[in-house]
């Protein structure tokens, strides 16, 4: 180990007093919580003592802080991956030994699933190559001349990103306008497809107030809720179409995002955080206790489903009067076509959401908001009115949120408060910040990471919120503002085309 830290500012026995620390601290914290548990036996409740979880929690530890001080003191690359995917693969057999009560000593969990199932090592060698990868173009400091060739190769590969960000989105546009052909028979691909949709347009909504404007908003679900109840009580006691209370979901969720832009005028940071969550919170306790208009707890069922444009109609027996979607093109009746529409309406939905907001960051406003998000006190200075600035992010950010909330009910034909619980907040706001702030197509894939694939490997479905958490520490220590974040200003004064794309300046 002397060796390994011979060219760095720490000896080897600071490092060896570093890990003892924590390796104290993981046995105090892991014996009452892991190593000691009741037992339900034959013969009554026993007390059970687990001192594999222990030492895995130690060891889990020691190799992850190993591998945090490589990080820090630039020790090879290679080796802080190696010492992260053992300390992640501690981490995995722990959590599988505590939910399952296995206190087998050998044949370890892990490499019982990995020999098992095919899937299962498909995903532990992508998880790896993921790391090795990760570690592997991971920044760290070098000479000046290192360090001024990797500036360089950096800005090449932001170059060539910017300067193809509209052929990037074009290409992924084609591929969802097609993927119902690719798999046009296969309803759960089709599923699966929707809801990611759903989460991009719910990410690209969000992106207004988190990205652009800077406002931190863990209370965006409540908007979701508003767009979703507001189209189930609108059709079933006004017996109005999909196509007529779709606006007016998007006009009632944006009031409630006014209404919850004048109280947090003077909040920002943590304090803003917190008000915003509150107030997801409120929205949720009233649909549960307001059983006359809500229906509580019990939700609202049998939502109108949305017709071909008011022309036809989805059903195997359409009402009265009315003809079906099959007769008006000439088609056999396949319950694959309400599907495929609604994955086509979504898309629509998704497309106009990016359009409006790419419009919009053009425009002053849009500028108004980089600039509240940049330095608040600059935009008072400069006659920017904030008010005026946040209530506009949280009233357009919240209009989305309500066309995928009566989206959301149309598709379901079933809502209740427990779809709009704070996890959703969380999910929407972590594909944001994975994806990076403001980015547009880094939503895109955040979505797709973080909702497609748990829905594709369901092996893994119980661990999502520890692949989920060990996702977010991985970003967070290699990629801090997101997997494609380029906060640069739309417009910047003295500088050619180029250099705007690339952000560099002169």
């Amino acid at each position: 180990m002397s060796a390994a830290f011979a060219s760095s500012r720490t000896n080897g026995s600071e490092v060896v007093k570093e890990l003892a620390f924590f390796a104290v601290i993981a046995l105090l914290m892991s014996v009452m919580l892991l190593g000691v548990e009741t037992v339900d036996r034959p013969t009554g409740l026993e007390l059970a003592v687990r001192w594999d979880l222990v030492l895995l929690a130690i060891g889990a530890t020691v190799i992850g802080r190993l591998g945090l001080i490589f990080r820090r003191e630039n020790i090879s690359r290679l080796g802080q991956a190696v010492l992260i995917t053992l300390s992640a693969v501690a981490v995995f057999e722990m959590f599988v030994r505590f939910r399952e009560l296995d206190d087998r000593w050998v044949s370890p969990v892990f490499l019982d699933m990995v020999f098992s199932s095919v899937v299962s090592t498909i995903i532990g060698i992508a998880f790896v190559a993921i790391i090795f990868a990760t570690a592997y173009f991971t920044m760290k400091d070098k000479t000046a001349a290192d360090v001024d060739e990797s500036a360089k190769l950096s800005s090449k590969i932001q170059l060539a990103y910017r300067s193809n960000t509209k052929k990037i989105g074009l290409i992924g546009i084609i591929f969802f306008i097609i993927f119902p052909f690719i798999f046009g028979e296969d309803r759960s691909a089709i599923d699966l497809a929707t809801l990611v949709m759903i989460y991009i347009m719910l990410g690209w909504g969000l992106n207004i107030v988190v990205g652009l404007a800077g406002l931190l908003d863990l209370g965006y679900v409540a908007f979701y809720a508003v767009g979703a109840y507001s189209y189930a009580l609108l059709s079933q006691n006004f017996d109005l179409s999909f196509w007529l209370c779709l606006p007016l979901a998007g006009i009632f969720a944006a009031s409630f995002g006014i209404i919850l832009g004048f109280p947090v005028l003077r909040l920002r940071g943590d304090y803003l955080a917190i008000v915003t969550l509150g107030f997801g919170e409120i929205i949720r306790v009233v649909l549960i206790n307001w059983y006359d208009l809500t229906g509580g707890p019990d939700g609202i069922s049998s939502i109108e489903r949305p017709s071909f444009f008011g022309m036809a109609d989805f059903s195997r027996r359409v009402p009265d009067g009315a003809i079906g979607f099959n007769e008006l093109f000439g088609m056999e009746y396949s319950s694959m076509h309400r599907l495929i529409f609604l994955y086509y309406l979504i898309l629509v939905l998704a497309l106009v959401t990016n359009f409006v907001t790419l419009r919009l960051r053009k425009l002053p406003i849009g500028r108004a908001w980089e600039a509240l998000r940049e330095d608040e006190i600059a935009c008072r200075s400069l006659g920017i009115n904030p008010t005026n600035t946040k209530l506009s992010a949280f009233a357009i950010g919240a209009m989305f949120g309500g066309f995928a909330g009566a989206f959301f009910a149309t598709r379901q034909g079933f809502i209740s408060p427990e779809s709009f619980t704070f996890l959703e907040s969380a999910v929407i706001l972590a594909i944001v910040v994975l994806g990076g702030m403001g980015s547009q197509i880094g939503v895109v894939l955040a979505a797709i990471v973080m909702i497609g694939f748990p829905e594709m490997f369901r092996e893994l479905a119980e661990y999502r919120m520890l692949i989920f958490g060990a996702g977010i520490v991985a970003i967070m220590l290699w990629r801090p503002r997101g997997l494609l974040s380029f906060r640069d200003p739309t417009i910047l004064l003295n500088m050619s085309q180029k250099e705007k794309v690339a952000g560099e300046i002169k």
